[in-house]
């Protein structure tokens, strides 16, 4: 947006930084971008010559398209035949040459096998390198010499009695086959292809040798292979081009950066977005290709305000010891916020200047149409109007106004012979139809224009001349413009009060007015649909949006539109966008007081009348439905914005945490600033626990597996297994002393794993004291996060970074460099693949697309990088350390990758200016990217003796190098008290002083030291010198943490505090009774205690032990939670159950009203039903046993009917299928799920006509008659002869069990037995026994080959008994009713369909 962001003074610096070498001439560059350009335009022109083929030309000579007919290899081809032999290469091409003499020598092929495989050099391509030259020597000549050449190989072959020219030459057979290919493959490729001899020779002419070695890069490699490495041709060209890369991507979207004079037109328009009282950021010279974090860091003294977190209170005194202040790390949210408004200003100038043009092209089009004066002099107001309104517009709403107002007036016209026009709406609109019949001039007579009465909403002018009423009446005016379309004067008001509205409702000026209205005053409200009241309960993600009630847009200040929006789609709530009456009313008035008279004679008044409808016609029918459509517009995009700043909070909590350090040492070396560590992941068995050694980079030292380490059992060869994993584990420690051990939290086995390994850690202590290093003194265990772990593990940089490393262990390396360094471990799942968008930050992520997300970790890593900086020499030595260098100010990912490979090349950088010299860096991008970049002794550069520049280890900026060695001469000077030379040895020496003694800094008043130099514009340059120059490079991240209880619960369950919290619904399985309580077991592992009173109701009835046994599964409410102990307090009494309170909702919403007219059980009931009948469809079907019923219905037919009694009938899963209902007992009814197969589906009638075959589970049948005679004669035979069983008894489960125990006490000597109906699983039968003084229940499934009992199939009920007798005592007799109570739903057995699982065949 500018020229240059360096004021005339660091110009100045700038100046003598250049002279000395540093930077590179921006003269050399431009030379050679212009020759690089003009290479680029010969190679096109070149390339022009071979796109088209013979039948591409012929096509085009068939359609009048005449275009040059390029023969250039048939050329070569017959000049080859000619002379007989080709000319010998003269040599290389410039092209060829710049390539060769590049950086490195090498071409793009041998970068990406550099890249791939590494440096080993392999045998040349001799035959491709030929070609190349070949393609080169022929691509020498230009067009005229070719037709040349042409007209002298024509007259050559006449000379030798050859065909004249357009004749076709005999071709000899020698000449055909090319060295080592077989006959008849050239006879096979000369079928298929044609002349064999052109394809031979276009493979090696028809190219230049540049574009023939990116095809061959293409061919060779794949492009997912070429994308990653940043290989392909546009990466090339984005990575050449001086330019910082994320300023290329954004210039693409946004075209070139706006003239000096729109700035500031732009910085008004940015701050009235912002709604702040900034100043001009740039003042007149813009963003330029400054970054970000280059502003944020040098140019900070221009823009102080701007560099505020809006969300964090500043402290009372800003300057309160400046000098002392330890700077923490920012997220520079406004500027991101200005970047991105820049970037929709940019597109709105580009889109009004777009439209613009079009519309004075269609205006000069239409107007050629007109022959009308009078319309001709209407058209051109109106399109000079709507040009005024798109030079105001300030949004894309606005523009749309305008644009909307432009396609009312002028419509798309007709499409032409010529290029250019525009084709014509096929439907016509009512509004165009009317003014064809020319209403328009009827429409006119109302009054004021929507124009005018627009600028009178908006006050921008003020009513003065009174509205003149017609003479005539409305009818009198009418009746002169009736014609066959519009036959009565009514009809001619109609249309004209539908234009006049259309076009008060397309006003830009009236719809600013209104969304303005209804943006401040507008209410949404939602409730539940019937589905939705069903669906929704308590626990639903949905609940806190079920009851809304007129919220107004202003108070959605987070992501819950976003939520209603998902409830709506699924069509469980219905949504309300209005103005509430009180405001509707006040606009209405509103408009009336601008647009009618306000005469009282008789004509006025039915004017006035005509006025009013147009103005209902135009608020309510226009203008309120676009504004409710812009209104969810705008909570979508405000909801979106809100959760994405949410999401990246998030991530920059995760990313801006400093390297572990023991809580007891204050470690300043660097090289010891990252601790070694121990990183531990958790193992089932296969793969092992597995413990991975990282010394202090990062790097893999060692690998230990421990299969036995976590073994509970007293078994003595587990415990001699688990003892010597333990003694392994003590040398693993022992040999390698770390710093800290980090264990991967996954479940709640890692809480004995830590005590296992703190138990390792005490005996060694104990037993071997003098092993332990100082290193280890107070070694801790923290618990680590494994969600990014495991996306590393599946991830293609893990097996590049760690080849042959197994799964587990490259987890295990993550969690621990994780512990060493969050920033560049975020930033290795930065790459091509973008697997960090798998790493879950929001519960609510799911509404952002990956492209939002990624852009907004983009800006979180490009500001934590930039203000931590990178150190190149370390990560040289260590790959991983690379990650965050896409992220650096000035880079992307192809500048970043393309530095890499060259800085691995040299192994090691010494000084700043080698990143140009050397690297290949821009001016531009150095300038952007120098100040973050560290160069210091690090690394492979530790053991060099080169020479280093002391201030390359700070984060000055070279520009600023001349102030930084005149600050710390004058501190040496004065603290030696001596007046030293200005030479360089000299200045060496004094910020060598200053960096060894950073305490003569200390005392140095910046503000007092900037003024006595006349630097008051510096100041901020010379806080920022003073505190490198004390500690180049301090960290700014805050300090690492240890998890806290709740994260350790949080991490090890699995949960979070939305889905584990007081008064959820969760299921609990029963692992042991015992006593006055229940242990349980959740499904995230966590430990449930049920106690005797949260059991049930009626809980002093009977003991826990006979109610619960292992293995039951229960639906319970958390009742408490006990982080420190990984257990949660249940309850499951059904008053507790039946409670719908909102305990468990931290923050209701404050407009959430639950409507109290809830509807009554029979209300409730009615309404399900008449629902059922909306949704049933009748069928085509003639049977004694089908019936057109619903469900309900059939039960209702079947309710004095005896059991056994069935009917068949329509089925709401749809038309093929049917449901069979069958009267198990009185009140209890199964249902069986009948499929219909082999349909026709020609018409409906056919739909609904039977199938050719039914199908009831396994079983297959023809007709309803096998239906009924192979399946439900059997299945009633064996329900009678249950029922009338002497065993059997009436009655509940709690009834029959009192008959029983009755039965007992008076035979306590035997085990007395009965069978009853299951009232919750209907088609079932419980046979209920006891044997001292337990009741015992067991199921039995009804069948029609007979009853099955314990996974056994019985013919009749003696049998089974028999059975049962025999096999009392099997203790796989506890388990089977219990696994059908965990897979058979508990729903009511008069409404449930599903009921009837146990109905088989």
């Amino acid at each position: 947006m500018g020229k240059n962001v360096v004021s005339d003074e660091e110009e100045e610096g700038l100046d003598e930084y250049e002279k000395d070498g540093f930077i590179v001439d921006d003269v050399d560059e431009e030379e050679r971008a212009d020759s690089n350009e003009e290479r680029q335009r010969k190679k096109k022109r070149k390339k022009k010559n071979y796109t088209l083929d013979e039948d591409d030309y012929e096509l085009l000579k068939d359609n009048n398209i005449t275009i040059p007919h390029w023969k250039q290899s048939k050329m070569f081809k017959r000049l080859k035949k000619a002379q007989g032999v080709s000319e010998e290469p003269s040599g290389l091409s410039d092209e060829e040459e710049m390539l060769g003499s590049g950086k490195g020598g090498q071409t793009a092929k041998e970068k990406l096998k550099q890249s791939l495989f590494g440096d080993d050099e392999g045998a040349p391509l001799d035959d491709i390198a030929e070609e190349e030259e070949q393609a080169e020597d022929e691509e020498d000549g230009d067009i005229g010499e070719e037709d040349e050449m042409d007209d002298f190989i024509v007259d050559e072959e006449n000379e030798h009695g050859a065909p004249p020219k357009g004749g076709r030459r005999p071709k000899k057979g020698g000449n055909r086959r090319a060295p080592g290919v077989s006959s008849s493959a050239m006879q096979e490729a000369h079928e298929i292809f044609g002349d064999v001899d052109e394809l031979l020779q276009l493979r090696k002419q028809d190219l230049d040798s540049s574009e023939w070695r990116e095809r061959k890069l293409e061919d060779e490699f794949e492009p997912i292979v070429l994308s990653e490495k940043y290989m392909t041709e546009q990466d090339e060209q984005i990575r050449e081009l001086g330019v910082p890369e994320r300023m290329q991507m954004y210039e693409e979207i946004t075209s070139s950066p706006p003239l000096d004079d729109c700035i500031v037109e732009e910085s008004n328009w940015i701050h009235g977005q912002l709604q702040s009282g900034t100043v001009h950021l740039f003042g007149n010279r813009g963003m330029g290709t400054a970054k970000i974090p280059f502003i944020a860091m040098y140019r900070k003294g221009e823009c102080l305000s701007l560099l505020k977190d809006p969300e964090q209170l500043e402290d009372d005194d800003e300057n309160q010891d400046k000098n002392e202040k330890t700077p923490t790390l920012k997220w520079h949210k406004v500027l991101w916020a200005i970047q991105d408004l820049d970037r929709k200003w940019l597109l709105l100038q580009k889109r009004k200047s777009a439209l613009q043009s079009y519309d004075n092209k269609r205006f000069e089009e239409e107007s050629q149409l007109v022959y009308d004066v009078t319309r001709l002099n209407l058209n051109q107001q109106l399109f000079e109007s709507i040009m005024k309104s798109l030079k105001a517009a300030g949004s894309e709403r606005e523009v749309d106004d305008v644009d909307s107002k432009f396609n009312l007036h002028f419509p798309p016209g007709k499409v032409g012979l010529d290029e250019g026009q525009y084709k014509r709406p096929k439907r016509k609109s009512l509004y165009s139809i009317c003014s064809k019949a020319g209403l328009w001039v009827v429409a006119s007579k109302f009054g004021y224009s929507s124009e005018q009465f627009g600028l009178q909403l908006s006050l921008d002018t003020m009513r003065n001349d009174e509205l003149e009423d017609p003479k005539e009446t409305p009818e009198e005016m009418a009746s002169n413009f009736t014609c066959s379309m519009f036959e009565t004067p009514q009809a001619v008001l109609k249309g004209a009060r539908h234009m006049v509205a259309v076009e008060i409702s397309c006003e830009p000026c009236v719809r600013k007015h209104v969304r303005s209205n209804f943006m401040d005053h507008a209410v949404v409200s939602t409730c539940p649909t019937p589905g939705g009241n069903v669906v929704i309960d308590s626990s639903h993600q949905f609940s806190g949006v079920k009851w809304l009630r007129e919220k107004p847009l202003s108070a959605f200040d987070d992501a819950q539109w976003l939520l209603i929006q998902k409830a709506e789609e699924e069509k469980l709530l219905q949504v309300t966008i209005k103005m509430p009456e009180r405001d509707l009313e006040k606009l209405m008035n509103e408009f009336n007081e601008y647009y009618l008279s306000d005469s009282v004679s008789k004509s006025a008044q039915l004017w006035n009348e005509q006025r009013k409808l147009i103005l209902q016609d135009a608020l309510f029918g226009f203008l309120a439905p676009s504004m409710m459509k812009e209104a969810r517009s705008l909570l979508t995009s405000r909801a979106k914005n809100l959760l994405l700043m949410e999401y990246g909070k998030v991530l920059w909590n995760k990313v801006s945490v400093a390297p572990y350090q023991s809580k007891d040492t204050d470690i300043n070396s660097d090289e010891e600033a990252t601790p070694r560590v121990m990183a531990c992941c958790w193992g089932p068995g296969k793969p092992a626990t597995t413990f991975v050694m990282l010394d202090s980079s990062g790097e893999v030292l060692d690998v230990l597996y421990t299969g036995c380490l976590t073994l509970r059992s007293q078994n003595v060869d587990d415990q001699h297994r688990k003892k010597n994993d333990q003694e392994r584990v003590l040398k693993f420690m022992t040999d390698h002393q770390p710093h800290v051990i980090v264990l991967g939290a996954v479940n709640i086995s890692c809480t004995r794993l830590k005590e296992d390994i703190y138990e390792i850690i005490f005996k060694m202590v104990e037993e071997n004291p003098r092993d332990v290093g100082h290193a280890m003194d107070g070694l801790s265990i923290v618990y680590g996060d494994e969600s990014l772990p495991r996306l590393y593990e599946n991830s293609r940089i893990s097996s590049d970074q760690l080849p042959g490393q197994s799964s587990i262990v490259k987890r295990a390396v993550a969690l621990g460099r994780y512990l060493q360094n969050p920033l560049a471990m975020v930033a290795t799942l930065c790459g091509p693949g973008r697997e960090i968008l798998s790493w879950k930050l929001s519960s609510l992520e799911n509404f952002l697309n990956p492209d939002e997300k990624y852009g907004m970790i983009e800006q979180v890593l490009v500001d934590v990088t930039n203000q931590v900086g990178v150190d190149i020499n370390l990560a040289i030595s260590h790959e991983w350390l690379f990650a965050p260098l896409q992220f650096i100010s000035g880079l992307g990912p192809r500048k970043a990758a393309s530095l890499q490979r060259s800085l691995v090349r040299a192994g090691a950088i010494f000084t700043r200016k080698d990143f140009v010299t050397v690297h290949g860096l821009d001016k531009k991008v150095f300038v952007n990217s120098v100040g973050f970049l560290r160069v210091r002794r690090s690394g492979l550069a530790a053991s060099s003796s080169q020479f280093t520049d002391l201030l390359d280890d700070t984060r000055i900026h070279p520009e600023s190098y001349g102030l930084a060695q005149e600050l710390a001469k004058d501190v040496y000077d004065e603290d030696i008290r001596a007046d030293t030379n200005d030479d360089d040895d000299a200045l060496e020496m004094a910020i060598e002083h200053v960096r060894n003694r950073p305490r003569v800094l200390k005392g140095l008043d910046v503000d007092l030291y900037a003024n006595g130099k006349n630097r008051e514009n510096k100041i901020e340059t010379f806080y920022d010198i003073k505190r490198e120059l004390m500690q180049g490079f301090q960290d700014w991240r805050k300090q690492y943490d240890e998890p806290s209880q709740d994260d350790e619960f949080y991490m090890i369950s699995g949960e979070t505090e939305e889905t584990l919290a007081e008064g959820r619904i969760v299921q609990a399985t029963v692992r042991r009774v015992q006593g006055q309580k229940a242990i349980c077991v959740l499904e995230s592992g966590l430990t449930g205690i049920l106690m005797k009173e949260d059991y049930s109701d009626d809980w002093r009835k009977a003991e826990l032990s006979d109610r619960l046994h292992e293995g039951d599964i229960l639906t319970c409410k958390i009742k408490s939670i006990q982080k420190n102990r990984y257990q949660v307090f249940l309850v499951c009494r059904e008053s507790e159950m039946r409670s719908n309170q909102h305990q468990y909702v931290r923050h209701l919403d404050p407009y959430y009203h639950e409507e109290q007219s809830r509807l009554s059980r029979q209300d409730k009931a009615h309404k399900e039903k008449e629902l059922a009948k909306k949704h049933f469809k009748p069928r085509m079907i003639v049977h004694p046993h089908f019936q057109n019923i619903t469900l309900d219905e059939a039960k209702e037919f079947l309710s004095d009917k005896d059991p056994g009694q069935s009917i068949i009938s329509p089925s709401c899963h749809g038309p093929s299928h049917l449901i069979l209902t069958l009267k198990v007992y009185d009140g209890v009814y199964a249902h069986k799920d009948i499929v219909e197969g082999g349909k026709e589906h020609k018409d409906i009638t056919s739909i609904l006509r039977i199938g050719k075959s039914l199908k009831i589970g396994e079983d297959t049948f023809e007709d309803l008659d096998e239906v009924m005679d192979r399946y439900v004669d059997p299945l009633v035979s064996h329900l009678k002869g249950m029922l009338s069983y002497r065993k059997f008894r009436k009655g509940s489960k709690a009834e029959v069990d009192e008959l029983l125990r009755i039965e007992k006490s008076e035979n306590p000597m035997r085990i007395v037995y009965c069978f009853s109906i299951s009232h919750e699983h209907p088609g079932t039968f419980i046979l209920t026994y006891i044997k001292s003084t337990n009741t015992h229940h067991q199921c039995i499934g009804l069948y029609p080959k007979g009853f099955k009992f314990r996974n056994r199939m019985f013919e009749d009920i003696d049998q089974l008994v028999a059975y049962f007798q025999r096999h009392i005592d099997d203790p796989r007799s506890t388990q089977f009713l219990r696994s059908i109570s965990a897979r058979v739903p508990m729903r009511s057995p008069a409404t449930s369909v599903v009921n009837s699982v146990y109905l088989n065949a």
